[in-house]
C-alpha cells in the first residue's frame, strides 16, 4: 500500500512505532518466537531471494538477511523504512533493498524472487478485490515453484483478548468485537492505539479461497500463537526454558486441529506459484 493510499490512521498508528517494540513481551514475544520457528520450517535455504513486503522496520528482514538471505523489505510506512534503511546501514549483513511501497503494485519483475513474505498486507487491506491483488502480485514476483508465507488476523482476536484482559466491559471495546465479528472489519474511533487500527480479521475458511484466487497453490494453514496467547503470565512462561519449551511443544500439536485454528491471535498462510 503505498503512504497516498494507506488510510491516515494506519499511518498514524504505525507512526507512532510501537511495531517494533510490541513483539518483545507477552503475547507479541510468543509470536516472534513462533514465526521464527515456521520461518526455519518453511524457507528454502540462503542465498534465496526473500521480498518482504510490510517488513515494517526489519524485524525479520534483517536476521534473515544475517542468515545469507537476499531481503528486498517494501513497506507503507515511511517511518518503518526509514528506520530499516538506518539499521540495514549499520549492518555487516544489509538489505538488498528497502522501500516504500504498495502490495498491490509491486515493484518488482515478474519471477524475481523466490519466497514472497505479507506480514500485514493481508490484514490492513479491508477490501477481498485488494487482498487478492496483493496475492496475484505475490505471485507475478514469484519464480515457478516459489513460496507465500502470508499473515492474517483471526476473526476473533479481538474477542479471545477482550475477555482475557477483561476489556470487553468497556462498552466502546465491545461495539468494536461487534463489528469484528459481524464482517470482519475491525475499526478503532477511540484515540487508544493498544485496540489496534483499521483491519480486516479472517475466518480461518476466508483464507484459502483468496489465496487460489490470487493464482496461488494453497498448502496449508499454520495457527501461529495457538491459544498459547492467552496466558495472563505469558512473560513468565517464555522466561522459563522448562515452561517455554512445554507451551510451544502443545501448540505445536495443535497446529493441524481444525477446531482449534482461530483461537490462535495469528494465522500463517503457506502457498506456492
Amino acid at each position: 500500500m503505498r503512504p497516498e493510499t494507506t488510510p491516515s490512521e494506519i499511518l498514524d498508528y504505525y507512526a507512532g512505532g510501537q511495531e517494533e517494540q510490541r513483539l518483545t513481551a507477552a503475547a507479541g514475544r510468543l509470536e516472534r518466537i513462533r514465526t521464527w520457528e515456521l520461518l526455519e520450517r518453511f524457507l528454502p535455504p540462503p542465498p534465496a531471494r526473500i521480498l518482504d513486503v510490510g517488513g515494517g522496520t526489519g524485524i525479520y528482514a534483517l536476521p534473515l538477511a544475517a542468515r545469507g538471505y537476499r531481503v528486498h523489505l517494501i513497506d507503507a510506512a515511511p517511518n518503518h523504512v526509514e528506520r530499516a534503511r538506518a539499521l540495514s546501514s549499520a549492518s555487516r549483513h544489509p538489505l538488498t533493498a528497502a522501500e516504500v511501497g504498495d502490495a498491490r503494485r509491486l515493484p518488482i519483475p515478474d519471477g524475481a524472487v523466490d519466497v514472497v513474505l505479507l506480514f500485514g498486507p493481508l490484514y490492513h487491506l479491508i477490501e477481498r478485490a485488494d487482498r487478492v491483488a496483493a496475492l496475484r502480485e505475490a505471485h507475478r514476483v514469484l519464480a515457478d515453484g516459489g513460496l507465500l508465507l502470508a499473515a492474517c488476523i483471526s476473526r476473533f482476536a479481538s474477542a479471545y483478548a477482550g475477555i482475557q484482559e477483561g476489556v470487553l466491559r468497556d462498552p466502546s471495546f465491545a461495539s468494536i468485537v461487534d463489528g469484528d465479528l459481524r464482517n470482519g472489519i475491525h475499526r478503532n474511533p477511540t484515540s487508544r492505539p493498544e485496540w489496534f487500527t483499521t483491519a480486516f480479521f479472517h475466518r480461518p475458511d476466508e483464507i484459502a479461497p483468496e489465496i487460489d484466487d490470487g493464482g496461488l497453490m494453497f498448502e496449508r494453514l499454520v495457527p501461529i500463537e495457538g491459544p498459547g496467547w492467552m496466558s495472563r503470565d505469558l512473560d513468565g512462561w517464555l522466561n522459563d526454558a522448562a515452561a517455554r519449551d512445554r507451551l510451544l511443544h502443545v501448540v505445536r500439536q495443535l497446529e493441524t486441529e481444525p477446531s482449534l485454528i482461530g483461537a490462535s491471535a495469528h494465522l500463517l498462510a503457506v502457498a506456492r506459484r
